[in-house]
């Protein structure tokens, strides 16, 4: 048996999957290059398509055309068995009947006692739960039972690791420190991963890349820094963080006229004549100290405090009916003083849609 904790990553080629059910379109065309011992999440709403690929990439779907590598193998036709993965499922899967060392040594067929019983014990130890091998699993907290799900996973020393939604059932704060954990163990091990989910905390937190998925086709695959600050199309930019809109027409190469309001533009804020002009809450100064581009005055019309930030909705006096939300540190709300703000949104904030 392999001794290795998990094999050094390889490199896994997704090229022009399809698959349908029935009149319903799953996954259009979708192709994906993971690099080596990366972490790539698939993003998106339920039904986007991103569980499909997945279960496509595990051959526990078969697509209906497309290919797929690890490293240099095809795997597109081999049965799941044959393919060189651990999986980690967000009901755990584990065998409720067995113990955490059987569980975990359930997938090491083949291997001889004491091999087994030395792998169970490195796995244990890999996941910080020495002398729980002879508990049931459901003597455990969710936070444990996941880590015995992973241990069984990475127990056959896989060359790629796929998540499905691995910390939906956990609660917030369990949640967050396994994320930490498991990116940590993920980088130590170097081990090529796949995680599916629908929270873009998790991605943003535990991604190298982001591919963001819609109606079964990959709409921007980027960094998570670019995913957020240079949104590829509409739906990223409302399905990434809080953003505002505004509708514009262009008036020149280098501004926007919004309503009765000219706005200047940044020389790459997009190329459209007309549209809506994007901005994220927290890229918007309120009465700022010096005086800044693009500024208006508005009226706040509600301020909501979120422990570390505060959020204030307001309208610019001269484009009424046009909510924005900014998002300022709680320490700068005393300065505000009134309703009656100036807030400025500066031209490399601002991105245009078509």
């Amino acid at each position: 048996m392999n001794t290795a904790i998990a094999n050094p990553g390889a490199q896994m080629t997704v090229r022009g999957i399809h698959k349908r059910f029935g009149a319903f379109t799953a996954l259009d065309d979708v192709s994906l290059d993971v690099a080596a011992g990366e972490l790539v999440c698939l993003l998106g709403p339920s039904g986007c398509g991103k569980t499909t690929l997945l279960r496509c990439i595990a051959g526990l779907e078969r697509q209906d055309r497309g290919t797929l590598y690890i490293g240099d193998r095809d795997i597109s036709t081999l049965p799941p068995q044959a393919r060189d993965y651990g999986i980690l499922f967000q009901s755990y899967a584990l065998f409720p009947n067995l113990t955490v060392e059987a569980n975990i040594a359930y997938g090491l067929t083949g291997s001889g006692r004491e091999e087994t019983r030395e792998r169970v014990a490195q796995m244990l130890e890999l996941v910080g739960l020495v002398g729980s091998e002879k508990k049931f699993p459901g003597q455990l907290s969710g936070g444990q039972q996941q880590r015995v799900a992973l241990a069984r996973a990475l127990a056959p020393a896989p060359s790629l690791l796929l998540l499905d939604e691995p910390m939906s059932a956990l609660d917030a704060r369990v949640r967050e420190h396994l994320c930490t954990e498991l990116r940590q163990l993920q980088r130590q091990l170097g081990i090529t991963t796949l995680m599916v989910t629908h929270n873009q905390d998790e991605a943003m937190l535990m991604a190298d890349r982001i591919a963001v998925m819609n109606n079964g086709k990959v709409e921007q695959y980027a960094t998570p820094q670019d995913i957020y600050d240079k949104p590829a199309t509409p739906f990223v930019a409302e399905f990434v963080g809080q953003g505002n809109w505004l509708p514009f027409r262009r008036s020149s190469t280098s501004h926007a006229q919004v309503g009765a309001l000219h706005m200047r533009l940044a020389p790459d804020a997009g190329s459209a004549d007309r549209g809506r002009l994007f901005c994220r809450p927290e890229a918007i100064s309120v009465n700022p100290p010096v005086h800044e581009e693009n500024l208006f005055a508005a009226q706040v019309r509600e301020i909501t405090f979120l422990g570390n930030r505060c959020r204030m909705s307001f309208e610019l006096n001269d484009l009424p009916g046009h909510a924005l939300t900014a998002e300022v540190a709680p320490e700068s709300m005393p300065r505000l003083g009134s309703q009656s703000i100036w807030v400025a949104l500066p031209p490399r904030s601002l991105q245009v849609f078509a």
